[in-house]
């Protein structure tokens, strides 16, 4: 596997990024409309997972119609323009000059790295060591993902089969995000030494990984938003690596709360088809609930 290959399926599949009290009742759904608080028109959001098949959306009652009466789709990124992604993040996860691995990570945990990565792409750490620990964590994560659960279509995801459709009925595609803010998020926020920390204790304990992904699926699959929800925040004293409140929080709520002042003017502007992740929609710092506190109707669709 070359490297452009590399970065073509990390920019389709990551970056998108990535369920408190009951949001609603017992619902367990993954479409909700919104509507009131002035707006002329409904609009519509829709918690992703950017790695299961199409075929999951015939299990969302509702969906094809709100996104066929929505007059354009919001998502994380603008993914239209892929080749500008790609190259923004090939330069985005190389190493700083001058870091190596030696400095990083323990010669056992080198080896062990060197061995899963010749494993799994067929190229070790004298190839990959120019990319920076989080890089590797999700190349990890999203290979053996697609190895446990080969469902992708084409290596298109939920997020870029929307706003694919959108530009077919020449509907206008709005991102929330820049790739640089992903960038930051997924790759610089932590320092080198946190991401080559998790990186070890990945391939250290490979069982967990595996049980967090299982775990993922069959939530996501039951369209519980609560289960997602617990999954992600509550902690588990067996959890070898955890992630600090600190790292959660600029994942998912500092994000939410950036994107919830501009939700609002979207939405006036034109009915809305908007796509995130999944994780961005339960929990106090949601987008369910800051949409309510903004003063809309936000309401399961069945």
């Amino acid at each position: 596997m070359n490297l452009k290959k590399v970065f073509s399926t990390l920019a389709v599949l990551l970056l998108l990024l990535t369920c408190s009290n009951p949001i609603n009742g017992n619902d367990k759904t993954l479409l909700w409309k919104v509507s009131g608080n002035g707006l002329d028109h409904a609009s519509w959001i829709f918690g992703t997972h950017h790695l299961v098949p199409l075929t999951f959306l015939d299990s969302i009652p509702g969906i094809k119609e709100a996104f066929n009466k929505s007059e354009q789709t919001v998502g994380e990124l603008d993914m239209s323009n892929m080749m500008q992604m790609q190259m923004e993040i090939m330069s985005g996860a190389m190493m700083p000059q001058g870091t190596t691995y030696e400095s990083l990570m323990s010669e056992a945990d080198r080896a062990k790295l060197d061995s899963i990565l010749t494993s799994l792409l067929g190229i070790g750490l004298d190839q990959f060591g120019g990319l920076r620990p989080a890089m590797l964590q999700n190349l990890i994560s999203v290979t053996l993902y697609q190895q446990y659960y080969p469902t992708l279509t084409d290596g298109v995801g939920l997020d870029q089969y929307f706003q694919e459709e959108a530009l077919k009925q020449n509907h206008p595609v709005v991102g929330l995000e820049n790739t640089d803010d992903q960038i930051y998020v997924l790759l610089e926020m932590q320092p080198l030494e946190r991401q080559a920390e998790l990186l070890a204790c990945m391939i250290n304990h490979p069982e967990l990984l595996k049980e967090q992904m299982e775990l993922l699926q069959q939530a996501y699959h039951a369209q519980d938003l609560e289960a997602l929800w617990a999954l992600y925040t509550e902690e588990d004293p067996a959890d070898p690596c955890p992630s600090t409140k600190e790292e959660k929080y600029a994942l998912n709520g500092s994000r939410n709360e950036k994107w919830l002042k501009k939700l609002p003017t979207i939405m006036a502007d034109k009915s809305s088809f908007i796509a995130v992740g999944c994780l961005h929609l339960p929990g106090e710092e949601g987008l369910i609930k800051g949409l309510k506190k903004l003063g809309y109707k936000v309401e399961p669709v069945r």
